[in-house]
């Protein structure tokens, strides 16, 4: 899989790793994974059922992740950076925010060359998605927002149980890691949730990169950029926002909301759908990005 350095102003240059699927000559689709996910959580056969709907799609691992540049040794206190945001108060110094995580994307797009493409993002990679369309207006031909938020924490209202989950250190050993996958069926779709499949998707991330050490970064990213109700309020970009009934780790209300804010978006809420993307739901979901996306 090619790399390209995207972000030459910064100290540390960033480099991102990333593949693409279909025709370079049709409309690009840009896909941000969530928070210590890897680009291969977006499933090859399903990235590929939206390349055979004529778009050009390229997945990414975000910075901190998979094969992309990594900040070793670089601290963080996430705590503190959640309270302050919770608590409104001075927000402490973070490596990086989602703004930089944004200008990754954007500089993935200048090195494959495309001026413009539909930004879609999952949970943290579609409030980096919300933050590329407020920010670099003129690159995002539409924003879709899947299972995420629009930067107000009263509106993720996870359940203890998926935060739990969420939060939970992985062991560092295969076997524990693989294992402790299971945990994350907490917030997953409750009827298509196998313990195969979370074993198997499981021994593929271990095996890519097993990289823990960059979650407490990504997740003060998260918190450190703070509420994007005003920006969203004034965005232009055509919107989809996806979300799943069954969401325990951001609540619908968030979906609800997001949509609410950004003016004249379509929300599409998905029966049965958790804080993942199921393959049997692969068909209705790839269906109605496709036919919004055709229609911009």
């Amino acid at each position: 899989m090619p790399s390209a350095v995207v972000n030459k102003w910064e100290t540390l240059p960033i480099e991102i790793e990333y593949d693409t699927f279909g025709k370079p000559s049709d409309p690009a689709l840009l896909l941000i994974m969530g928070f210590g996910a890897q680009m291969v959580a977006w499933d090859e056969a399903f990235v590929q059922m939206l390349a055979d709907r004529g778009l050009f799609v390229i997945r990414f691992d975000n910075r901190d992740c998979g094969l992309s540049t990594k900040l070793d040794g670089v601290a963080v206190d996430a705590d503190k950076v959640i309270a302050a945001a919770l608590l409104e108060q001075p927000m402490p110094p973070v490596p990086y925010t989602l703004s930089d995580m944004a200008n990754d994307a954007r500089g993935l797009l200048d090195h494959l060359g495309i001026k413009k493409a539909h930004i879609m993002g999952a949970s943290m990679g579609g409030m980096i998605a919300q933050v590329f369309a407020i920010e670099h207006p003129d690159r995002t031909a539409s924003l879709i927002s899947v299972m995420s938020m629009p930067g107000e924490p009263e509106t993720m209202q996870s359940t203890p149980e998926a935060m739990t989950a969420l939060m939970a250190i992985p062991p560092s050993d295969r076997a524990g890691f693989i294992e402790h996958s299971l945990t994350y069926q907490a917030f997953q779709s409750k009827k298509y949730r196998s313990d195969d499949l979370s074993r198997k998707n499981a021994a593929r991330d271990f095996d890519r990169s097993f990289y823990p050490q960059g979650s407490p970064r990504q997740l003060a990213a998260i918190y450190a950029s703070g509420r994007r109700t005003e920006a969203l309020a004034a965005l232009k970009a055509p919107t989809l926002v996806l979300h799943g009934t069954d969401d325990t780790l951001i609540s619908p209300v968030a979906a609800r909301r997001t949509a609410e804010i950004i003016p004249g978006s379509r929300l599409v809420m998905v029966e049965d759908m958790g804080h993942d993307v199921p393959q049997p739901l692969w068909p209705q979901i790839v269906d109605t990005i496709a036919n919004f996306v055709a229609k911009k």
